[in-house]
C-alpha cells in the first residue's frame, strides 16, 4: 500500500495524490498478551534467591569443605596420638611388640570401627595392620602365645621377625594425605616404631559420623535454598501486587480519560513515588479537563467577538444598501472602525502564533526603557479618560540608568497589553499607575490598577493562550484572552520574566523584570 509522503520545498505529483490512503481508528481495547509484570517480578525474585543459594553452595562446597576436611584429619591426628601413647605405655610394660597386644588396642574403644591401623617396626617391618585376614592375626597370636614359654626374649624376637616375613600384603594407604603418621615414643624418649592411621573406605580421613554429618549439612543447605526459592517467590508476588495495583489504577484511569471520560481520577494519595505519580496524575487530567473547558468556551468566545463587528458592518452595509441609512461619512466610519476592530482580534491571534513559533524577528536596540514607557502612558493617557479613568506614571529609578538592549517595538506591545487589560477590568474612576524601577541586574515596569482583581486559583493560568476570568465579566469587557499569552512571549524571548500580585476587588499589580546584560542567544539573535 502507498504511504502518504510530503517533502518541503517541492511539489507533489497528482498520481501520487490520487493513490495515497491513510487510516485511523477510534480507540479500542487493548487485546496484547505477554507475561504480565507481577510474574516477571516474582521470577526475578526467584532467580535472585536461587543464584545467591548457587554462589553460597560453590563457597560452601570450596571454603567450608577445606576447612571440614582439615578439621577431620585433625581428629584422626588426635586419635593416632592418643594411641600411640597407649602403645608406647604397652611397649614398656611388656618390653617388646607382641600380635596380641596391637590386635587388642585396635579392637578397644579407643579406635573407631571404621578407623584403620597399622604398627611398623624401626626396621619399617609391618608388625600389625587392620587390612590383613582376621585368620592370618589369629595364627600369629598363637604362635606367639605357644613359645612365649620355651624360648628366651632373643629368641622371641627372632621367631616374631619370621612371622613378620610371612606377614600378608598390607592394603593400607601409601600416600601421606590417604593416612596419618605419628611415631611411638617411650617415656624415656626412645622410638620404637611408628603408627599410622586411616579411615577405611575413604581417601579423605572421613569417618562414618563425619560423612553423616556432611551430608545432613548439605541437605539442610538444599532444603533452605528450596525453602528460600518459595519465601522469594511468595514475596515477589506480593511485592508486585503492591507495585502493579497503583500501577493499574493509573493505567485504567488513563483509558478512562481516553474514551472520553474526563472526570476519571485515580484518588491516589501517598508519600511514595507511585502515590505520587497518581497525584501527578490527577492534576494533569484536571489540567486537561481545564484545557478542554477553555477551548470549547474558546470556540464560543471566538464566535462572539468575530461575530459582534461582523453582523454591526453586515447591518450597516444592508441598510445603506436598502436606503435606510444614507452613505455618508459617519456610517462609512461605522463600518471601517468594526473592520479595524475585526482586525485587531485577527492580528492578536497571529501575533500569539508568531510568538509561540518566534517566527517574529527579534529587533534588539539600545532603548531607555523609562523613556520608552514615558512615552507610552503618554499617548494612552486621552483612550484612559474616555473611559473616565485615571492614568498616572511614576519613576523611581532614583536617577539609575534604564538603557538596555530590547526590541522597542514589542517591549512596548507588551506594556500596551497590560495598560488595556488594567483599563478593561478597572471600573470608572479607577485609577492604573505605571512605574519604572531598576536595580543591580534588572529593570522592572509595573502596572498596577484598582480593578476586580483576579481569583488566586487562576493567577497560574492567566498567561494561558485564550484564557480569560469569569466569562460573563470577560465577555462584557471583550477580548479573546491572547493579550497576556503574547505579553509572556514577549518577555521570555527578552530572556524575563513578569510577576503578578492580585487580591480581589482591590486590584492588581502586573511586573515585567527585564535583564540588564545580554544573554548569549540574544546576541547571536540580533
Amino acid at each position: 500500500m502507498p504511504s502518504a509522503r510530503f517533502t518541503i520545498g517541492q511539489k507533489h505529483k497528482k498520481d501520487d495524490e490520487a493513490s495515497s490512503r491513510a487510516r485511523w481508528n477510534t480507540p479500542h481495547p487493548d487485546s496484547r498478551s505477554g507475561v504480565s509484570y507481577g510474574t516477571r517480578m516474582a521470577s526475578s525474585f526467584a532467580l535472585t534467591s536461587f543464584m545467591t543459594v548457587l554462589i553460597m553452595a560453590l563457597v560452601v562446597t570450596v571454603v567450608w569443605g577445606g576447612a571440614f576436611s582439615e578439621y577431620t584429619r585433625a581428629n584422626v591426628e588426635e586419635i593416632a596420638r592418643l594411641t600411640s601413647i597407649k602403645l608406647a605405655d604397652s611397649y614398656t610394660a611388656e618390653g617388646r611388640w607382641t600380635t596380641k597386644l596391637l590386635d587388642d588396642m585396635a579392637k578397644s574403644g579407643v579406635i573407631s570401627e571404621d578407623i584403620g591401623m597399622q604398627v611398623v617396626d624401626t626396621d619399617g617391618t609391618v608388625l600389625y595392620d587392620d587390612t590383613w585376614p582376621a585368620a592370618a592375626v589369629a595364627a600369629a597370636i598363637q604362635r606367639e602365645e605357644g613359645t612365649a614359654s620355651s624360648s628366651t626374649s632373643a629368641g622371641s624376637a627372632s621367631r616374631d621377625t619370621d612371622a613378620s616375613s610371612h606377614s600378608p600384603v598390607s592394603q593400607a594407604p601409601s600416600d601421606q594425605e590417604g593416612a596419618v603418621s605419628q611415631e611411638i615414643v617411650t617415656s624415656d624418649g626412645r622410638v620404637v616404631g611408628t603408627l599410622r592411621m586411616w579411615v577405611l573406605g575413604s581417601d579423605a580421613l572421613l569417618t562414618k559420623a563425619d560423612a553423616a554429618f556432611r551430608e545432613r549439612t548439605f541437605n539442610a543447605m538444599g532444603l533452605a535454598a528450596l525453602v528460600a526459592v518459595i519465601i522469594s517467590v511468595f514475596i515477589g508476588l506480593l511485592v508486585s501486587r503492591m507495585l502493579t495495583n497503583p500501577i493499574r489504577r493509573i493505567t485504567g484511569t488513563a483509558k478512562q480519560i481516553r474514551d472520553g471520560d474526563l472526570t476519571a481520577r485515580t484518588g491516589m494519595r501517598g508519600d511514595d513515588e507511585i502515590d505520587r505519580l497518581g497525584e501527578t496524575f490527577d492534576e494533569m487530567a484536571l489540567s486537561l479537563e481545564k484545557d478542554l473547558k477553555h477551548e470549547r468556551r474558546l470556540t464560543s468566545d471566538v464566535a462572539h467577538e468575530l461575530r459582534t463587528p461582523l453582523m454591526a458592518m453586515l447591518a450597516t452595509v444592508e441598510a445603506m444598501q436598502d436606503g435606510v441609512y444614507p452613505t455618508d461619512a459617519e456610517h462609512l466610519e461605522t463600518v471601517a472602525s468594526e473592520t479595524r476592530r475585526l482586525a485587531r482580534l485577527v492580528q492578536q491571534m497571529l501575533d500569539l502564533s508568531r510568538m509561540e513559533s518566534q517566527t517574529a524577528p527579534l529587533n534588539l536596540k539600545s532603548v531607555d526603557i523609562c523613556g520608552l514607557v514615558r512615552s507610552i502612558v503618554s499617548s494612552q493617557e486621552q483612550l484612559f479618560l474616555q473611559r473616565d479613568l485615571n492614568l498616572r506614571f511614576n519613576d523611581e529609578t532614583q536617577g539609575r540608568s534604564t538603557v538596555i538592549e530590547a526590541d522597542p517595538d514589542m517591549i512596548t506591545q507588551a506594556v500596551i497589553n497590560i495598560m488595556s487589560n488594567a483599563m478593561r477590568y478597572t471600573p470608572e474612576d479607577g485609577w492604573v499607575i505605571v512605574t519604572v524601577a531598576g536595580d543591580r541586574r534588572n529593570v522592572m515596569i509595573s502596572v498596577s490598577d484598582t480593578g476586580m482583581g483576579i481569583a488566586k486559583e487562576d493567577l497560574s493560568r492567566i498567561f494561558g493562550r485564550f484564557w480569560r476570568a469569569d466569562s460573563s465579566r470577560a465577555r462584557v469587557a471583550g477580548g479573546l484572552g491572547v493579550g497576556l499569552a503574547v505579553t509572556k512571549q514577549i518577555i521570555e524571548r527578552h530572556h524575563g520574566f513578569i510577576s503578578v500580585d492580585s487580591e480581589l476587588d482591590r486590584g492588581t499589580t502586573f511586573t515585567i523584570n527585564l535583564p540588564r546584560e545580554q544573554a548569549p542567544e540574544q546576541t547571536t539573535e540580533r
